[in-house]
């Protein structure tokens, strides 16, 4: 005889509402900025406001609501996704580093000056360095470039500012290099950096040809070691500067052509992102040596230049670890400047002007990357047990023992029975999958036992969180009874990091905050990749497989992924040929955020034309193409019309998708 049959497998059942216990207060915005680390991440920059919303913080005491902002893109036919930057951040994180390192030296009684500057390989994006050049300015920052495109964009942008500094980075060519000799004859505050002996000897005959005594500046590489995911870049492996030995034949050589004097920067890259306060200190306290000896030897050296380094605490740890770090702004500021004047005391040189790289502290925090859910999947639908009859036609007594099988799983889930159940769950799944490939199991035979193993395995972590039963097995059943929710962007356009080299950024909803999020569910992308999606989610401790968010109800629902202001933009791809998306620089005015740019994104015959596809040729071909139709009888001359507008339309229009009532 069968087993008895559990009279809830024979209806169909809803879902309870879920009622919270007497002791658990009613959900707030305070539980989900708990829940999502806002504070931790944030660095004061966003936080969650009374109406549920995500809200960007650039000035004390004002706020600028981030739904409020793409609802007023979406009624100006701006749609997501987005990218927001905000210009008021921007302006305030230069001032916060520009003033974390005063102050660290006025502490030291460090007696040198401060010169920042921006990398713009971080973010290239011309309003970006335009701001930045601009606000920048006054300041006292100054911009680096690694290229020569990025040294012809530089060279123009400061000609209102000729006294901003530039640092040039890299491998230069002769042209290059003739380039910042003629440009220091116009006036320019450009200091070359050298690479390696070829690039010195191209300073050495400029600066000859043209009469002129160049700034120059040279790399040092360290042995101290990097830290972090970019560790390999520094070090005595690093990829750029010169070993002490090739030092010591800079300094012969510029005596020999009487420019040693000329010599005034000393340079190291101590890598990108440092994680540990350890490694920075090391490589200051070497750098400076270095410097001093230098010095000694007769180079005019006045200023010190430690590169980037400085992190941004993207998961909100301040742990030495990747994506966040063990230290504060404040603490590298001072930890660099005393090392220095240390180092400079004892040797009994005076002290340096520094400058400093750190473009990632600089604008990761400015810019919030905004998408609209498009829809999902996953068997959360079938967390109740199904009606058998359903899918079964006949005695019970018919019915094939996997699926006997997967019912007493479900019957018998108990606090004591949890990984046995599983264990009984997934072997009888496994056998009905085997059965149905032999032939021996119906389609809705198969689809019976999905739906019994579903509803088991969503009891099997009812009775878990409920008991609150640790089994390290059964942690993985929060992924497998994850939603996918399809996401309106490209991962590898706009977050190309996270694809790339496992970066963290935190991804939150921007709205129905006063919600409690009820759904477990990773991200996909809308490319045709597998690869597009996100199941890594900050987290207190060891990231999280899933992002709680909310049931979608037919509405516009909004997620936000936050600090994306650095390389997302200049990395991005253009994978199945999802382009740049809408950005918008938002800026404080009269107390009131208003739109000072918009920056379309890409059209779809934009991106073609970047892959060398003749747009109007394309366009030509589908028109004669409508015509034969027309002229054979398959297409009416009205069909051909809304198929040549949709063709015509779709190439100036936007390559991500759009909402039904956009023009």
């Amino acid at each position: 005889m069968p087993p008895a049959y559990n009279v809830a497998l024979m209806t169909t059942h809803a879902a309870a509402p879920a009622v919270p216990p007497l002791d658990q207060h009613p959900w707030s915005v305070r539980d989900s900025a708990d829940l999502y680390r806002v504070e931790a991440w944030a660095n004061g920059y966003f936080r969650i406001n009374q109406r549920g919303h995500v809200a960007a913080t650039p000035a004390q005491g004002i706020e600028i609501d981030l739904h409020d902002v793409v609802t007023g893109l979406r009624e100006r036919a701006i749609h997501a996704p987005v990218l927001l930057r905000f210009t008021d951040i921007l302006a305030h994180r230069l001032g916060a580093i520009r003033e974390a390192f005063v102050s660290a030296m006025k502490e030291n009684a460090y007696r040198g000056d401060y010169r920042p500057v921006y990398p713009i390989k971080v973010n290239q994006q011309h309003q970006v360095v335009a701001e930045l050049a601009d606000v920048g300015h006054d300041l006292g920052f100054g911009l680096e470039v690694g290229s020569k495109p990025e040294l012809l964009a530089v060279m123009a942008m400061t000609t209102p500012t000729p006294d901003q500094l530039i640092i040039c980075n890299g491998f230069k060519d002769a042209r290059y290099i003739e380039a910042v000799i003629l440009a220091t004859k116009l006036g320019r505050s450009i200091i070359p950096v050298v690479e390696n002996e070829l690039e010195l000897r191209l300073v050495i005959d400029c600066a000859n040809r043209y009469g002129i005594r160049p700034n120059i500046g040279v790399r040092a590489k360290l042995s101290s070691s990097g830290d972090g995911r970019w560790r390999d870049s520094a070090g005595s492996r690093s990829k750029f500067g010169l070993f002490t030995s090739e030092l010591l034949d800079m300094v012969d050589t510029l005596r020999e052509h009487n420019l040693l004097d000329c010599l005034t920067l000393l340079h190291c890259h101590n890598g990108s992102q440092v994680q540990n306060i350890r490694n920075i200190k090391d490589a200051i306290t070497e750098l400076t040596h270095i410097y001093v000896e230098l010095k000694r030897l007769g180079a005019g050296l006045t200023t010190l230049d430690i590169g980037g380094g400085l992190g941004v605490d993207y998961t909100g740890e301040q742990a030495n670890q990747f994506s966040s770090m063990n230290y504060t702004l404040e603490e590298f500021a001072s930890d660099v400047v005393y090392r220095i004047r240390s180092v400079c005391d004892t040797a009994e040189v005076e002290h340096p002007t520094v400058v400093t790289e750190c473009g990632r502290a600089m604008v990761a925090y400015s810019s919030v990357l905004v998408f609209d859910v498009l829809g999902s999947t996953g068997p959360r639908r079938f967390r109740q047990p199904p009606e058998i009859a359903r899918f079964h036609e006949g005695p019970l007594e018919d019915l094939p023992q996997p699926i006997i099988d997967l019912q007493e799983a479900y019957n018998d889930v108990a606090d004591n029975r949890l990984l046995e159940c599983y264990h009984d769950a997934q072997q009888a799944r496994d056998q009905a999958l085997t059965l149905f490939s032999l032939g021996y199991l119906t389609l809705p035979q198969r689809a019976l036992a999905e739906r019994l193993f579903w509803a088991t395995c969503f009891r099997i972590r009812e009775v878990r969180d409920r008991t609150g039963e640790e089994i390290e097995e059964l942690a993985s059943l929060d992924l497998i009874l994850s939603d996918v929710y399809f996401a309106n962007f490209s991962l590898f356009q706009s977050l190309p990091d996270t694809w790339a080299i496992d970066q963290m950024f935190p991804v939150m909803p921007i709205h129905r905050l006063q919600e409690e999020p009820t759904v477990q569910a990773i991200l996909a992308d809308i490319t045709c990749d597998s690869d597009g999606k996100i199941d890594r989610f900050i987290a207190d401790g060891k990231p999280d497989r899933t992002l709680r968010m909310h049931a979608l109800d037919g509405k516009p629902y909004y997620l936000g992924v936050f600090l994306v202001g650095a390389y997302q933009e200049t990395l991005g791809d253009l994978h199945n040929l999802f382009g740049d998306v809408h950005a918008v620089h938002i800026r404080l005015e009269d107390g009131q955020w208003c739109i000072e740019d918009v920056v379309k994104g890409d059209t779809a015959g934009e991106v073609l034309a970047y892959v060398q596809h003749d747009t109007a040729r394309l366009k030509s071909m589908m028109q004669r193409d409508c015509e034969r139709a027309v002229r054979a009888g398959r297409l009416s001359v009205d069909e051909a019309r809304v198929l040549t507008r949709f063709y015509e339309s779709g190439l100036d229009g936007y390559t991500y998708l759009e909402p039904p009532d956009a023009p």
